[in-house]
């Protein structure tokens, strides 16, 4: 077999496989592996066996043209192509996606700044006593860094926002870090988009938790009844809050009048005796006990 068919052969292998998995996984998480090494690929790869996901890299001009080739099969395929674009990859399960993004996630290693990269997060610089010579000083000062002299070393006097996320690192930055030993960010595989049975959505989505959904209900909920009440237009929101103000006027009238009505008899008899409402306090009558016992000891100690 000549060179040329050998290769012919291996492509024609990895469009089935393309196709394959994307017929036989319905839950696909596309992930961004920039500054992904081959050695931390590989574990990312063994750890997502474990929860029985299989990770594909390859060419994006090579999956999208299998991609395209199977659309007649499976139309819904389409949605995905856009996504098709830069260093990604796909995360094929038939699980919990949830899952596999949280292992992902945890699935990150340092990393020192270099210089001409993009600052994932942003970098501080944290207030102390470093290990370097009053020599280095000039350094710190043309990065705007206060500094002073301690016990022979330099001491940053406060915590300094070095790098800012989105920006490019500098050549004075990176080398700053290094000198620092501090090895600022966390590179692996980043999470973009989810593929779910032909929907699409950010991969953000997942990590919205049922106690947040309940909390922005709440929030809505609590908009449309104040609109509601402002507009004087009654809605199942407002509507609770209406005949509370109701009965609060009420209770008004028939405070400031003769007119009464069982519950207002009883705000008016608290206001007429509130003494008459008050609750003992506990242990009192055992304090007069224990005065009473303290009272009779004294009394057998003067006989």
């Amino acid at each position: 077999m000549s060179g040329g068919d050998n290769k012919q052969s291996r492509k024609q292998a990895f469009f089935s496989r393309i196709i394959s998995y994307f017929d036989d996984y319905d839950k696909i998480l596309i992930v961004g592996a920039d500054n992904v090494g081959s050695n931390h690929m590989q574990k990312i790869r063994i750890a997502l066996r474990q929860i029985n996901a299989v990770l594909l890299m390859g060419k994006n001009t090579m999956i999208r043209k299998a991609l395209r080739g199977h659309l007649q099969a499976n139309p819904q395929l389409e949605n995905i192509l856009p996504y098709i674009k830069g260093n990604v990859g796909f995360v094929f399960t038939k699980g919990d996606i949830n899952a596999v993004k949280k292992l992902i996630d945890e699935n990150k290693v340092e990393a020192a700044a270099r210089a001409g990269s993009i600052a994932p997060t942003d970098v501080v610089v944290p207030a102390q006593v470093t290990t370097l010579e009053p020599t280095k000083t000039s350094f710190f000062q043309a990065l705007q860094i206060a500094t002073r002299i301690s016990k022979g070393a330099i001491e940053i006097i406060s915590d300094v926002k070095l790098i800012t996320e989105g920006n490019k690192v500098g050549p004075s930055e990176a080398a700053l870090l290094q000198m620092l030993n501090i090895r600022p960010f966390k590179y692996g595989l980043l999470p973009r988009t989810v593929y779910d049975a032909g929907s699409i959505y950010e991969a953000s989505v997942l990590d919205i938790s049922a106690e947040d959904i309940v909390e922005k209900f709440h929030e809505g909920v609590k908009n449309v009844a104040s609109i509601s009440l402002a507009a004087n237009y009654p809605t199942f929101a407002s509507v609770p809050h209406s005949l509370v103000h109701g009965y609060k006027n009420v209770l008004a009238i028939a405070l400031g009048t003769n007119y009464t009505f069982p519950n207002a008899d009883k705000v008016k008899s608290y206001l007429a005796n509130p003494t008459a409402h008050a609750v003992p306090a506990k242990g009192g009558k055992g304090g007069e006990k224990e005065d009473k016992k303290g009272g009779k000891k004294e009394e057998k100690r003067r006989t």
